[in-house]
């Protein structure tokens, strides 16, 4: 257990598959005048379900550590056994998500569910306020919420198919509101209108598409948009310092303080305190320190929105306990 400390970094807007096996084959003999038989193929051993947590990548997001099993479900597996191309790059896209809520109607909450966040959302957001969760799902994650005191959350997903489910499922429930929309053009909302925007592997999963930093920047600059000065966005993530500050600071300001937590009912052993910020760096080698380099945590990216003009350069700010 590390003492802890509290940084955060300041940011000004840039402009700029399972092994094989061969089957043992001989040259059986051939009558005369036909062709021998097709030699027989190397044949891979089929995905089990869960085996792949995220598709691959492209490169705009390589090196990200992958999400822990338990946290996801695969893509669809091509007859093969391999994930087809199409849903390797789907995450991003509402069809997918729609044929696989048609299929999947049971609630499912990625990477954390409520009870291990609540400790440290109490901390940045409060039950009065009014907060967006993206990309919900059929997550019981905003339900947790009301039960834990919340009375405003709304709930946005691009499939219709999943938005419908949650609409007839908590028909009765005011405190929750459900919403198709698509993270990267929320235009229905106004700007400023939220105080808090909540982020469980919906970058991550746009992350995990064509184009994606242009697709992420997007939903960003939209997050950006609808909070209030002083709002505050909170990504629950697998993508580690050097790969997600590179995208938050094309923002404008913001204020960053980073938290992480071990991954869901893994590790009987704590690697840091959940409501303490880790001494965070530029390059984020204070982290590869202080966790290792590939650490079994998920990574929780508390951005306050700050659009003080006058910060014009990165910065790194200590508390003065810690100096």
């Amino acid at each position: 257990m590390f003492s802890p400390s509290s940084i955060a970094l300041r940011f000004r807007t840039c402009t700029s598959a399972p092994g094989s096996h061969r089957t043992a084959r001989t040259t059986p003999k051939v009558p005369t005048g036909l062709h021998p038989p097709l030699p027989t193929p190397r044949i891979r051993n089929p995905p089990r379900i869960n085996e792949f947590p995220f598709p691959c990548c492209p490169a705009g997001a390589r090196g990200d550590h992958r999400p822990s099993t338990e946290a996801s479900a695969p893509p669809r597996p091509d007859p093969s056994g391999g994930m087809t191309g199409a849903a390797s790059q789907a995450y991003g896209e509402a069809w997918y998500w729609d044929e696989r809520y048609r299929k999947e109607s049971g609630p499912f909450d990625w990477y954390q569910k409520y009870p291990a966040l609540a400790p440290l959302l109490r901390l940045y957001v409060r039950p009065h306020q009014r907060l967006l969760l993206v990309g919900c799902g059929n997550s019981v994650f905003g339900e947790n919420m009301v039960h834990d005191g919340y009375q405003d959350v709304v709930n946005i997903d691009i499939s219709s198919v999943v938005i419908e489910q949650m609409k007839k499922k908590y028909h009765d429930k005011p405190q929750l509101k459900y919403t198709k929309m698509d993270v990267r053009n929320m235009s229905d909302f106004e700007s400023g209108s939220f105080d808090a925007v909540i982020d469980k592997g919906t970058l991550d999963s746009i992350m995990c598409g064509q184009n994606s930093q242009e697709h992420a920047a997007k939903m960003l600059g939209e997050v950006n948009r609808i909070l209030n000065d002083k709002g505050v966005y909170i990504m629950i993530t697998y993508g580690d310092p050097s790969y997600r500050l590179n995208l938050l600071k094309d923002l404008q300001f913001w204020t960053v303080k980073l938290h992480v937590i071990d991954r869901w009912e893994r590790s009987s052993k704590k690697t840091w305190d959940l409501t303490e910020p880790l001494p965070l760096q530029d390059d984020s080698t204070s982290i590869i320190n202080l966790l290792g380099p590939k650490p079994d945590v998920h990574y929780i990216y508390v951005c306050i929105k700050d659009n003080d003009s006058a910060r014009v350069e990165l910065k790194v700010e200590i508390n003065e306990a810690d100096k």
